[in-house]
């Protein structure tokens, strides 16, 4: 039976799904023993401190959360599997439990895109790879649109949580334009732009949409108003991660190899519930898309509800959105038919016809050109408490 030394934050919405997924697969191929080692025993004892009790309990492989993952030497000459939930940095001599942080930050950018903003900042965590990274990704995508981004970045600490000053972050927020989308590193830190905005007068989200990272279901709904958040595929690479200990611990696996978790959707609540168009023509097709996208919608029928000829119609939609009205209607049934794919069981051929696409054949090219993949495979890898067998 493999003892699993796990050394992470038990009070993350994160670290949470993580230990969901490592536990399902010990579960189906286990049964292992856990010994669930709080991250004060690092504070208190140092990395040398837990690497003797590791050996003092026997532990056959660890998953731990680092501090600072560019001297892991101490960890290695206990010569067992380990994987390393990054901090600062990605190692290069031990494997990674790591995220796609870049193409989060790209979804968070598209995201306020489509809802039509043009004015957007960033708020995270000097030298932390994952707010970095974020940061990196969201200001990429908006400076291919012709947008720049206000970055206003806390330093970072030695703690496992930052004290922020409310007095500094208000006066930053004050000077941003309005209406501006903000995307934070994770849901702690957007938490800690509503809570500003909240005691400064700022309103949430007609003068400052908010959108964190994570879905960490506390801290979205003890949120004034609640936070919209990025949902990542957290469950399953805990799955994946213990089933690469378990390849380690069987010698199937030798080399270094990192377990990638991808973001998968927004989950959208009342931070980022408007659209930051001017033109209240363009308003009224948007806010009618989002009524009917599951039915047929044609670019005729958009002009019958506004005073506006086809080409002015679509060359002030793309001026609004950066999207021509097809692609953005297009892309709204695709992000609708996902949140069917990985929040339901609902057969295929239902979850097309319930976010607008009546040509089921047709559906399977549209999302490769989107997601790379089928739409079964989609499932597969991203759904709710669903696990990959491969």
């Amino acid at each position: 039976m493999a003892k699993i030394l796990l050394l992470t934050d038990y009070s993350s919405g994160y670290s949470r799904n993580l230990l969901k997924g490592i536990v399902k697969y010990s579960k189906q191929f286990g049964p292992w023993v856990f010994y669930k080692m709080p991250l004060y025993y690092r504070k208190v004892h140092g990395e040398q401190g837990v690497v003797d009790w590791a050996k003092t309990w026997g532990a056959d492989a660890i998953i731990a959360q680092l501090e600072d993952c560019v001297n892991v030497e101490q960890l290695k000459k206990l010569n067992i599997p380990i994987i390393v939930q990054n901090y600062r940095e990605r190692s290069s001599e031990i494997s990674n439990l790591t995220g796609d942080y870049f193409n989060t930050g790209v979804m968070a950018a598209n995201f306020f895109l489509q809802r039509g903003f043009t004015n957007f900042a960033y708020y995270g965590i000097k030298d932390i790879i994952w707010s970095r990274e974020r940061g990196e990704g969201f200001k990429f995508a908006l400076q291919k649109h012709g947008f720049q981004v206000s970055f206003y970045e806390e330093k970072a600490k030695r703690e496992e949580h930052w004290d922020y000053n409310p007095i500094e972050l208000a006066k930053w927020l004050n000077t941003l334009p309005k209406p501006t989308a903000l995307f934070a590193c994770d849901d702690y830190f957007a938490s800690q732009i509503t809570e500003t905005c909240n005691v400064s007068d700022i309103n949430i989200p007609e003068e400052i949409a908010v959108l964190g990272v994570d879905d960490d279901q506390l801290i979205c709904n003890i949120s004034n108003p609640p936070l919209s958040s990025i949902v990542l595929d957290v469950e399953n690479g805990g799955y994946r991660a213990a089933r690469m200990l378990h390849q380690m611990l069987e010698g199937k696996i030798t080399s270094i190899d990192d377990i990638i978790v991808s973001p998968i959707r927004v989950e959208c609540r009342q931070s980022t519930e408007k659209y930051a168009v001017r033109n209240k023509y363009i308003l009224d097709v948007l806010y009618y898309i989002e009524k009917h996208y599951m039915t047929p919608i044609s670019v005729n029928d958009l002009m019958n509800l506004v005073p506006l000829s086809r080409r002015v119609l679509e060359k002030k939609f793309k001026e609004e959105t950066g999207f021509p009205v097809y692609q953005y209607i297009q892309q709204f049934r695709i992000d609708k038919f996902c949140r069917y794919l990985t929040t339901t069981d609902m057969p295929l051929s239902e979850a097309a016809l319930k976010s607008g696409f009546d040509d089921y054949k047709n559906l399977f090219r549209i999302f490769r050109k989107y997601k790379d993949m089928p739409p079964a495979i989609y499932r597969t890898l991203y759904q709710k408490h669903e696990l990959v067998n491969e």
